[in-house]
């Protein structure tokens, strides 16, 4: 089998690893839940090429992220749910649905109009999933329904959070929410001096809580703000192992101060040439 820019030959590549005797015996074993890890594993790396500015990368690992895309289709096919042409055809009249100012009569619309709109159209599209299984009527349900609680700890509290604002329950000044967080910091300090490992867990919750707020309303997401500050600190990290090294040492022979001092000194160079 060769290698093609179509995409029924990966189909077929995977069609052909999930055939019994004469497939992979690892794909064979496979299932929705033990996939899905390495499908939020490949969408991960996705925004880390994005983040490096890594094009060549970014192409792969679209193509891995794709390739979960085809490995659940072909498993939902083996029992008859459906095939990669449903979800295909899904995703598309989705699209179509959801931008009648593209698609439709509803044109020239402002952003903030379209995003109003957009949000109706879900809105309407949760209702009628709900009744066609069955579910409560879209009055009984709440605004937070659809967070789904798989998303990241930080993404989901902005998800939370939006949903809330757009109702109003929000601050309107950004001083609030700083405020905010400090008053979680000494909530957070009160428990830690405590000893109570509940209340620690709790307040440090709501710590992450609210600095998510105060990302949300700085317009960072803080999960790429984490991402990047862990990144800075493995760079930092790995200087002061450089450096030691450089020496005929190592952090587990070097004391706090001195590898606080080559930490400080790559801090100092970094914003050196940044300027």
């Amino acid at each position: 089998m060769t290698p093609s820019k179509d995409i029924a030959r990966l189909i077929e590549i995977m069609a052909a690893l999930r055939t019994p005797v004469t497939g992979c015996p690892w794909d064979l074993e496979q299932s929705f839940a033990s996939i899905a890890p390495f499908t939020i594993e490949e969408a991960y790396e996705v925004a880390d090429a994005i983040e490096r500015g890594d094009m060549a990368d970014l192409r792969d690992e679209l193509g891995d992220l794709l390739l979960q895309v085809v490995y659940h289709a072909r498993m939902a096919e083996e029992t008859s749910a459906f095939a990669f042409g449903d979800v295909v055809e899904a995703v598309t009249a989705k699209m179509i649905r959801r931008h009648p100012h593209v698609f439709g009569d509803a044109r020239d619309l402002p952003a903030a109009e379209v995003e109003k709109l957009w949000n109706a159209i879900k809105a309407d599209e949760k209702a009628l999933r709900s009744a066609a299984r069955g579910g409560e009527p879209a009055a009984a349900s709440s605004l937070l329904d659809g967070v789904t609680s798989a998303l990241p700890g930080l993404t989901r509290a902005v998800k939370l959070q939006e949903k809330a604002a757009a109702v109003g329950f929000d601050w309107d000044d950004v001083a609030l929410v700083v405020g905010k967080v400090r008053e979680e910091i000494d909530e957070v300090a009160e428990a830690v001096a405590s000893g109570d490992r509940d209340a620690m867990e709790d307040e440090i919750g709501d710590l992450l809580c609210a600095i998510a707020n105060l990302a949300r309303h700085a317009g960072v997401d803080p999960e790429a703000a984490v991402r990047r500050s862990n990144a800075k600190f493995e760079r930092r990290f790995r200087a002061i192992e450089g450096a030691l090294k450089a020496r005929g040492s190592s952090p587990a022979d070097s004391t706090l101060e001195e590898m606080d001092a080559i930490w400080n000194e790559a801090k100092r160079a970094e914003r050196v040439r940044t300027e």
